[in-house]
């Protein structure tokens, strides 16, 4: 059973070692001591908790589609020439980098600072775990 130790669950969650003890403190998250005798969370109580806490933007578009994985955010930087363009929107904590081409930044009218969803189609999509021994 994985178990996060508070200053580990804060950081995860993106808030402070003393919000996550307010929410122990509270009852709206469960803990128990570790072997070390420290406070700790359960890992499948943390990642309900973060579910319940996930509080992303509304997606401005009214557009059905297949692909699930959508993050509103705001344009942070344009590279462009003449034919490619690479654009960074920052979505909540995450940056998240397109390759399109000129073309298309122009017809969206991207610009620094405009509202935009990211789709990504997780068709290929690499999880990794922090090195472990075998």
């Amino acid at each position: 059973m994985t178990q996060y130790r508070i200053s580990e669950a804060a950081e995860l969650l993106g808030v402070s070692d003393d919000t996550v003890r307010r929410w122990v403190d509270g009852g709206r998250l469960a803990a128990t001591t570790d072997a070390s005798g420290r406070l700790a969370v359960d890992g499948a109580a943390l990642a309900a908790f973060a579910v319940e806490q996930a509080n992303a933007p509304t997606d401005p578009s009214s557009v059905g589609r297949s692909a699930r994985n959508r993050f509103v955010g705001i344009v942070t930087a344009i590279t462009m020439d003449t034919v490619m363009a690479q654009v960074e929107l920052q979505c909540g904590p995450h940056r998240v980098v397109s390759l399109m081409s000129s073309e298309a930044v122009r017809e969206l009218g991207l610009a620094i600072g405009s509202l935009s969803v990211a789709v990504i189609k997780a068709t290929n999509v690499i999880v990794e775990t922090p090195g472990r021994m075998p």
